[in-house]
C-alpha cells in the first residue's frame, strides 16, 4: 500500500523527494502509517456531518514504533489528518518524531477505553514534521538494527541472562530505548556504562514480557494469519491450562503455546461458549455400573450433548444422550444396575458418496495425466519391401507397397554352390503343409487301437 499521507510525499521508506507521487511502502507493515500499520483503528466517523457549532477536540492520539501509543494536546490547533508525522514533546529533553493515528471524538472513546483522564493529558505537539525532522528520524531508525546487536556482544561479554530483543530510538537521535526479556532481575549497570560509551546517547532499559515481545516483533501463527497480539491484540489476559480441558484439547506443549513460548491468546476466544455448554453436561459420569459389566467414558461431545461409552476390550463406543446418562447414573446413586447399553444402540448408517451434477474441468482427477502421454508412443508402420530393379527408378514407377510384411522364409536366397545345397534350398523353398492337430490326434488314437487288437489276438 502507498503511504500517500506522509509528509515527505513520497511514502514511508521511500526514496522520493517532496511534492512527488508516493512510491509504496517499504517498511511490510510496520512504517506506522494509516492503512498498513500494526494495531490502526478505523474512523467510523470521518464521513458523518459534524454540527455547525463543533469544536474539535484538541487531544490527538499518536503512534510510534510498535505498538506503543501516547496522548498529545494539539495547543496550536494546527489541522491535522491520520499518518501526518508530527514533532512531539518526550518525557525526556529534546523532540520525538510519531505518527498522527486518531483525532477527533474518537480519541475520547480512546481516552476512556484507556482509562486515561483528558485533565491527565500534558505533553503537547510541537508542529509538523519538516523535512529536516524527517531525515534526522529515518537515520535514527537506520541505526538500530546495528545497535541491537552490539547490544547483545555487550551483554554476552558481561554473561548476563537476558535478551535484547528490540531497540527504538527517540526521533532526534539522542535517546535510545532497549527492550529485553529476562526471568528474574538482572544488574545491568556495567552494561550501561559501556553501551553509553560506545553509542554517545542516553540509554533507557525497559523488561517486557514474553507476549509484548512477539507482538513488537511480529510474525506468523499456526493458523496461517498474523500474530493477534500485533494487529489487534491489545490486551493480553492470563491463558492456564483449564481453558484447554474445557475444549477437550489435548494438552500438548507444542501445539499449545504459540511463537512467544506462552500459551495461545487464542484459547479464551470460545471459552465462554465452551462453558455456557458445558452447564448441562453432567459431572462424575466417567463409569457406568450396568448387567453386563462396567462401561467407562470415551468422548464428549460438547454441542451435540452425546456421550460416548465403551465396555473394556470392546472396539465399538455406543453413543447416548445425555439425558439417558443422568437416568443411569441416577440408578447407579440408588445402588442399582442399569441395563445394557447396547440394547437401545443403533449403528450409524453408512453415508452414500456425495455424487455432484458438475464436471471437474479444472484437471485435478490424476496429476500424472502429462507423463501418461509421454509414455505414449507412436506405432511405426511397417515397410514394404522393394522389388530388385527399382532402387534407381521414380517413385511414379514404383509399384505401390503393401501393407503386408513379407515373410522372413519367402527371401530369396543365395545361390547353392553344390548338390547338397541345392536339395536343401528346394526343400526351405517348398510351401509347408499347414498342421492339423485334431487330425493328428485322430490318427494317434486309431493307432494305439490297432496295436491293441493285434496283441490281443
Amino acid at each position: 500500500m502507498g503511504c500517500g499521507s506522509c509528509s515527505s510525499g513520497g511514502g514511508c521508506g521511500s526514496t522520493a523527494t517532496t511534492g512527488k507521487t508516493p512510491a509504496g511502502c517499504q517498511d511490510n507493515g510496520s512504517c506506522m502509517t494509516s492503512g498498513c500499520n500494526k494495531l490502526d483503528v478505523y474512523d467510523w466517523l470521518s464521513d458523518m456531518d459534524l454540527p455547525s457549532n463543533y469544536k474539535p477536540f484538541n487531544i490527538v492520539e499518536v503512534r510510534f514504533k510498535g505498538s506503543r501509543k501516547d496522548f498529545y494536546i494539539n495547543t496550536d490547533n494546527l489541522y491535522l489528518e491520520m499518518g501526518e508525522m508530527v514533532a512531539v514533546e518526550p518525557s525526556t529533553g529534546g523532540f520525538d518524531i510519531g505518527h498522527v493515528s486518531l483525532t477527533g471524538e474518537l480519541v475520547r472513546l480512546q481516552l476512556k477505553k484507556s482509562n486515561v483522564k483528558a485533565d491527565a493529558v500534558l505533553k503537547k505537539i510541537y508542529r509538523k514534521a519538516n523535512e529536516a525532522d524527517v531525515q534526522k528520524y529515518n537515520a535514527a531508525k537506520d541505526l538500530e538494527w546495528e545497535t541491537m546487536h552490539r547490544a547483545r556482544n555487550l551483554a554476552l561479554e558481561l554473561g548476563l541472562s537476558m535478551k535484547i530483543s528490540d531497540v527504538d530510538y527517540q526521533g532526534d537521535k539522542t535517546k535510545a530505548t532497549f527492550y529485553y526479556t529476562a526471568e528474574g532481575r538482572v544488574d545491568f549497570r556495567e552494561l550501561i556504562k559501556r553501551m553509553a560509551e560506545a553509542f554517545r546517547i542516553r540509554i533507557e532499559m525497559r523488561q517486557i514480557g514474553m507476549r509484548q515481545e512477539a507482538s513488537r516483533l511480529g510474525g506468523i501463527g499456526s493458523c496461517g494469519r498474523e500474530l493477534c497480539c500485533s494487529t489487534w491484540l491489545t490486551d493480553f489476559k492470563t491463558v492456564s491450562t483449564s481453558a484447554a480441558r474445557y475444549q477437550n484439547l489435548s494438552l500438548n506443549t507444542l501445539k499449545l503455546a504459540g511463537q512467544c513460548g506462552k500459551l495461545k491468546c487464542c484459547l479464551n476466544y470460545e471459552l465462554d461458549s465452551y462453558m455456557d455448554a458445558l452447564r448441562d453436561i453432567p459431572t462424575n459420569v466417567e463409569r457406568l455400573d450396568t448387567e453386563v459389566g462396567v462401561a467407562y467414558l470415551q468422548k464428549t461431545d460438547i454441542f451435540k450433548k452425546v456421550m460416548w461409552y465403551a465396555y473394556p476390550g470392546a472396539e465399538n463406543w455406543i453413543p447416548l444422550d445425555i439425558r439417558k446418562v443422568k437416568e443411569y447414573a441416577e440408578l447407579n446413586r440408588e445402588g442399582r444396575k442399569s441395563q445394557d447399553l447396547t440394547v437401545n444402540f443403533v449403528p450409524d448408517e453408512v453415508q452414500k458418496p456425495i455424487s455432484y451434477d458438475y464436471e471437474n474441468v479444472v484437471g485435478q482427477d490424476s496429476l500424472t495425466r502429462l507423463d501418461d502421454k509421454n509414455k505414449r508412443k507412436k506405432r511405426k508402420k511397417p515397410k514394404g519391401k522393394r522389388e530388385p530393379g527399382t532402387e534407381n527408378k521414380a517413385p511414379e514407377q514404383r509399384r505401390p507397397e503393401t501393407k503386408k510384411t513379407v515373410a522372413k522364409d519367402a527371401r530369396p536366397a543365395a545361390a547353392p554352390r553344390n548338390e547338397q545345397q541345392k536339395d536343401d534350398a528346394s526343400a526351405a523353398n517348398k510351401p509347408k503343409k499347414k498342421f492339423n492337430r485334431n487330425k493328428n490326434r485322430n490318427r494317434n488314437k486309431s493307432a494305439e487301437n490297432n496295436k491293441g487288437t493285434g496283441e490281443e489276438s
